[in-house]
C-alpha cells in the first residue's frame, strides 16, 4: 500500500512548485507554512536531493526539482484516476448528465446519442450547454460538466482525457451578394482582399485564449458570442467567416452562401479539425455518461462512414 504521507509530500511539492512559494502553497493547502516547509524537507531527505534553492527571496526549483516535478505530477494524476475508478465502481446511476459541446460539433449527433441515453436511463436529467473555443475544456477544469466535446488542438490540459470522435470541416463563406463573392478571377482572393472586408469571428467566453486570436485575418472584425449569430450575420451580407460545413451545406446548395475563392483559407476554402470527447481524469464516468460515450462514438463513426 502506498504510504499516505508520501502522497501528501508529493502533493505538497507540486502545489508549492505551481504556486511559486511556500506561503502561497500553504494557503492553497489550508496549512501553516511551517508544516509545508517540513513536508518538503522530509521529501528532499527521502529522495536524497534538493528540490528548491532557498537562497533567494522566493524558493526556486533546482534542476533536480524540475526533473522530479514531471514525475510527481504524473503520480498524482494516476492516483486520482485510480480513486475515480474505484469511486465509480461503487456508485449507481447518476441523477444528472451534464455536457458542454463545442459550437462547431453537429448538435444532431449529440441529440441522437442523448435520445438513446434517455431510453436506457429515463430517470437521468440532462443539462447541455454549447460554447465556443475554450468553453468545453474550461467546463471540465471548473467541474461544471461531466463530459465535453472539443474541436481542435488549441486547448489541452493534462487533467483532461481526450478520445477522438470524428472530424469537423469548416468552410470560409460569404453571402452570394457580398463583393467578395464576385471576386473569382485569376488566382482568386488574396489576404489583402480579405483584410479589406469585415470578418465575423467568435469570442471566447473563457480566459484560455487570452492574448491569442484563432484564424483572425482582417483588422476589421465583428466579434459575436454564438455560432448562430455568426451564421446569421454572414447570411445577411455583413462580412465573411468560417462556419462548420454541416451548418451551411444547405445554404451553399441553395446559393445563399458561396465559398470564398481563395487558396489562403485551405483547399476549396475548407479546413478540417479533429473532434474529441473529453472528461476529467479524476472524475469517474457513471452508467449514463458511459452510455452517452458509447452511443456518440457509434453515431460519429456511422456519420463519418
Amino acid at each position: 500500500m502506498l504510504d499516505a504521507l508520501t502522497l501528501d509530500q508529493i502533493r505538497t511539492f507540486v502545489t508549492v512548485a505551481e504556486s511559486g512559494s511556500f506561503r502561497s502553497g500553504a494557503v492553497r493547502l489550508s496549512r501553516v507554512q511551517s508544516a509545508v516547509s517540513h513536508a518538503i524537507a522530509n521529501l528532499e531527505t527521502e529522495l536524497g536531493i534538493t528540490l528548491f534553492d532557498r537562497s533567494g527571496h522566493r524558493p526556486v526549483l533546482t534542476a533536480e526539482g524540475k526533473a522530479i516535478l514531471a514525475n510527481a505530477r504524473d503520480i498524482l494524476l494516476r492516483v486520482d484516476a485510480m480513486r475515480a475508478r474505484a469511486r465509480g465502481l461503487g456508485e449507481g446511476v447518476e441523477r444528472e448528465l451534464s455536457l458542454v459541446a463545442d459550437t462547431l460539433y453537429p448538435i444532431g449527433e449529440i441529440g441522437k446519442a442523448l435520445t438513446e441515453v434517455r431510453t436506457a436511463y429515463p430517470s437521468v436529467s440532462i443539462r447541455l450547454a454549447v460554447e465556443p473555443l475554450g468553453g468545453p475544456i474550461a467546463s471540465l477544469i471548473e467541474k461544471r460538466s461531466t463530459l465535453a466535446i472539443v474541436v481542435g488542438e488549441n486547448f489541452r490540459d493534462p487533467r483532461i482525457v481526450l478520445e477522438a470522435l470524428s472530424s469537423v470541416a469548416q468552410v470560409a463563406v460569404v453571402a452570394a451578394r457580398h463583393p467578395l463573392a464576385k471576386q473569382r478571377h485569376g488566382e482568386g482572393i488574396g489576404l489583402p482582399d480579405l483584410a479589406d472586408h469585415l470578418q465575423i469571428v467568435l469570442t471566447d467566453p473563457t480566459p484560455l485564449s487570452e492574448g491569442r486570436d484563432f484564424g483572425v485575418l482582417s483588422p476589421q472584425t465583428c466579434r459575436v458570442s454564438t455560432q448562430e449569430t455568426k451564421h446569421a450575420l454572414i447570411l445577411a451580407g455583413l462580412g465573411w467567416g468560417r462556419l462548420p460545413l454541416w451548418q451551411v451545406e444547405q445554404d451553399l446548395k441553395n446559393g445563399l452562401l458561396v465559398r470564398l475563392h481563395t487558396r489562403a483559407l485551405g483547399r476549396r476554402s475548407e479546413i478540417t479539425s479533429e473532434a474529441y470527447l473529453a472528461h476529467r481524469l479524476d472524475e469517474p464516468l457513471g452508467p449514463a455518461a458511459q452510455a452517452f460515450r458509447n452511443a456518440l462514438m457509434r453515431i460519429a463513426a456511422a456519420s463519418a462512414g
